[in-house]
């Protein structure tokens, strides 16, 4: 359903300024579950102490989730996939940071990073694919379909390169190219953090400074909504929300008639969100978690407590199709990007 490297230093300290494996005790244990007394006893922790930062989170059911990361030694980027039992770690025979992982659910699995690098897995193979660009991180992946993919980003620091990519498919291989009609302006000055749509002709794209771009299926249309930068965009059949913020979290929806301020008092700033049928989890710094229950047009985000002692940021959320919600971050806001943490609460 849904799911922000040595970028991220620059991205958030820049942005935030200006405006959804192993380690610990024990490397080779990735399945060990703990949690602390007190707030919500029903989150766990699941993982903490990883080398490398867990900066997305993606799956197609409760027992097949996909969680990337950091490139922490340069020996490859933190890779974590669940079985429904056990999470292991996998080599994608490349190095850099991944910011981002995401899949139609029917098709292969796709994940982008530092260096303008998208891997593809299919069949049980990692591939390398072609992209246009290899100066540029890519920050966010989402499609439609199979065949209707998106990829997003902007050079390191978040200050300029904005880019929008279509997967096109060939007889010779698939590659990345260049979405037609793109606003040449934006690269000047601004990244594109993330895409997501409800459907096909109904996508917005969001990033720096209140960055928001939307295409309707034949052409782009930006404007800002606000002055704080927003790192995620996710929607349900309602409303769409974004959230970033510098100092305060910053949640903005939009139902169709425009985006509005839709922040919870006294939360920090957030970096991902997921929206589901009934509501939806955003997350964020020092492992802040908030929480829109219900669907109707009245339902306010609160704070959550889950009564776990984790200060880490939370960068990315997902909701796996039987309501278990996961969240993953770590030491994410200052060099070296590491202490990868997830945490998780079953379906109720």
């Amino acid at each position: 359903m849904c799911a922000t490297s040595k970028a991220l230093t620059a991205v958030l300290c820049a942005a935030l300024g200006a405006a959804c494996g192993g380690g610990g005790d024990d490397d080779d244990d990735a399945d060990d579950v703990a949690s602390d007394a007190g707030g919500d006893a029903s989150w766990e922790l699941v993982q903490e102490h990883l080398p490398g930062a867990l900066l997305s989170i993606w799956g197609t059911a409760a027992d097949d989730i996909w969680a990337v990361g950091s490139d922490p030694d340069g020996g490859g980027p933190t890779v974590l996939r669940y079985d429904g039992t056990s999470w292991d770690p996998l080599d994608t025979g490349t190095v850099g940071d991944l910011w981002w992982v995401f899949g139609t659910g029917s098709g292969p699995v796709y994940m982008g990073g530092a260096g303008g690098v998208i891997i593809q897995y299919d069949g049980g193979e990692f591939t390398e694919m072609e992209t246009p660009r290899a100066d540029v991180t890519v920050f966010g992946i989402w499609g439609c379909s199979d065949d209707d993919v998106w990829a997003v980003g902007g050079e390191l620091g978040g200050a300029s390169g904005a880019f929008a990519w279509r997967l096109e498919r060939g007889e010779d291989g698939d590659r990345w190219v260049e979405a037609a009609g793109f606003p040449t302006e934006l690269t000047e000055g601004d990244a594109i953090w993330k895409a997501y749509g409800r459907t096909c002709d109904d996508v917005w794209l969001v990033g720096t400074d209140g960055l928001v771009v939307h295409w309707d299926g034949e052409a782009f249309e930006g404007a800002r909504a606000g002055g704080e930068s927003l790192f995620t965009v996710h929607a349900n059949a309602d409303r769409f929300v974004a959230v970033g913020g510098f100092g305060t979290g910053t949640l903005l929806e939009n139902d169709g008639t425009g985006w509005v301020d839709a922040s919870p008092e006294d939360v920090s700033p957030l970096v991902g969100v997921c929206l589901t049928g009934q509501g939806g989890l955003a997350v964020g710094q020092y492992a802040t978690v908030v929480e829109r229950e219900g669907g109707a047009a009245g339902a306010a985000w609160a704070a959550v407590d889950t009564g776990l002692s984790v200060d880490r940021t939370m960068h990315s959320v997902w909701v796996d199709p039987d309501g278990g919600v996961w969240t993953v971050g770590g030491q994410v806001l200052n060099a070296p990007f590491v202490d990868g943490v997830m945490l998780h609460r079953p379906a109720r």
